[in-house]
């Protein structure tokens, strides 16, 4: 008798579950919710992230590279639908099965759908919204030191712990000093909060210096393949000469002739200080993005569940999608002041010549500049 009851059970489990992926354009979420949600464009945005127009426009762009063909036994998921699905997977960071449940689709299809339609839209946009920089530098360090008051700077670099479910038999790789297991997210971000690069997939147990060291922006700015602006004057400054464009970075990055971070201690000069707060100034900003990126895409707030290389696509189409919503961003720009001179502090080498002199110099230089030609008025208030 439990045998032929577990047999009927099991039957009936199977015809059920075919049963309700058979009803879903007539109770699936997209063929029921999200046709509402077309009638409410503020409820549509926050299902989405995305509003109408947008969402109009990605699927015009993905659409071709993820529609598939009708077959005899079966219709196929439309390209909305398919986008829908990844979409709310990005905003939500819910489970395969539960947007499996909620679209009435195969929990294998969602893993199918979901780093499929990720890969199209990095594909399809990031040639046109994350180009790496190359003729726009120059626009960049104008931006940087209009908004931020930072001269000579062309981007702000951080590393973001994406926090992923422990891979099988990966041992300590993905374990970071947070206690948690983690690819890393790699970007240089602009003074408008927009990516300009993205390098994803680092293991969380590497450093941010480490993780620079080993992506391919970090080996062409170590090697010189980046094509930076040539060395520039400061503003007002024309007697300390010319001075290279840098990135911005916090201590865990590396001192470098283009990588500028903070003067290590607490027991610093006036000088030293105010330079060290300007540069976390500009350095903000990339923080600043990830938090506005982890906002706007709530899978970042959860454990994710699925394998690396899908975690990594998904980073991938936030990024570009971020940029792809954020057109401008304006922010008010800084005033000077008349400059109260300083004199520049000597040139040392630095423990086991981890920076080089010329480096230092840099920083030196910068250091000066910003607390006397360059500086801002309230800068001693705060530093």
């Amino acid at each position: 008798m439990a045998t032929v009851k577990r047999s009927l059970m099991e039957e009936w489990g199977i015809a059920g579950k075919v049963r309700i992926l058979q009803t879903r354009q007539q109770h699936g979420e997209y063929h029921r919710l999200v046709q509402e949600l077309q009638l409410d464009g503020e409820r549509f945005q926050r299902y989405f992230r995305l509003d109408h127009a947008q969402f109009d426009e990605l699927l015009t762009r993905v659409g071709p590279r993820i529609t598939r063909l009708d077959t005899n036994w079966r219709s196929s998921i439309s390209a909305a639908e398919r986008l829908a699905i990844c979409l709310r997977y990005l905003a939500t960071g819910d489970s395969y099965r539960s947007i499996a449940y909620s679209y009435r689709v195969g929990i294998t299809t969602v893993g199918y759908i979901i780093p499929e339609v990720a890969t199209a839209i990095w594909e399809c946009l990031v040639s046109e919204f994350m180009p790496v920089p190359k003729e726009d530098w120059m626009t960049i360090a104008e931006e940087f030191h209009q908004h931020w008051n930072f001269p000579n700077c062309l981007g702000s670099i951080d590393g973001k712990h994406v926090v992923i479910q422990a891979p099988s038999k990966s041992g300590s790789l993905f374990f970071n000093y947070k206690g948690t297991y983690s690819i890393v997210l790699l970007a240089v971000v602009d003074a408008r909060y927009r990516f300009r690069v993205v390098d994803v997939g680092a293991y969380g147990r590497r450093s941010d210096g480490g993780t620079l060291a080993s992506s391919e922006f970090g080996k062409a700015l170590q090697n010189g393949r980046l094509d930076l602006p040539e060395d520039r004057l400061l503003p007002e400054a024309e007697h300390l000469g010319c001075q290279p464009h840098v990135f911005v970075a916090d201590e865990a990055f590396p001192l470098q002739r283009h990588l500028m971070r903070p003067f290590p201690g607490s027991n610093l000069s006036r000088r030293n200080r105010v330079f060290n707060y300007r540069l976390s100034r500009a350095r903000m900003i990339v923080e600043n993005t990830f938090g506005i990126l982890s906002a706007q895409w709530r899978m970042y707030r959860r454990v994710i569940g699925t394998s690396p290389g899908n975690v990594e696509k998904c980073v991938k189409a936030t990024c570009v999608l971020h940029n792809f919503m954020r057109w401008t961003v304006e922010s008010p720009a800084g005033e000077r002041q008349a400059p109260d001179p300083v004199d520049l502090q000597p040139i040392r080498r630095v423990g086991t010549n981890n920076a080089t002199r010329e480096a230092i110099h840099v920083r030196e230089t910068l250091a000066s500049y910003l607390s006397a030609e360059g500086a801002v008025p309230w800068q001693d208030n705060v530093a």
